[in-house]
């Protein structure tokens, strides 16, 4: 399995909304993004579902910039 496979497979979550949003941004995105981008999409992937709707469907905040960037970007 490809890395790119292995990804959108992560990208699967079983709702909806966070389908959408990881998969749009895996597909239009991820492969343009340096690395920081793409290892803070990795870093997101790894977060639990709930976690992962709040940050991206909600005004939850993190502290890193580069995170915040991504999921403006992912929002967008």
């Amino acid at each position: 399995m490809t890395k790119l496979a292995k990804l959108q497979w992560q990208c699967r979550r079983g709702t909806q909304e966070l389908d959408l949003l990881l998969l749009r941004y895996l597909e239009s995105q991820f492969e343009r993004a340096d690395k920081n981008e793409q290892a803070c999409f990795i870093e997101l992937l790894a977060l639990e579902d709930d976690v992962l709707i709040r940050l991206l469907l909600s005004e939850v905040s993190v502290e890193s910039a580069a995170m915040k960037t991504l999921i403006k970007k992912m929002r967008a």
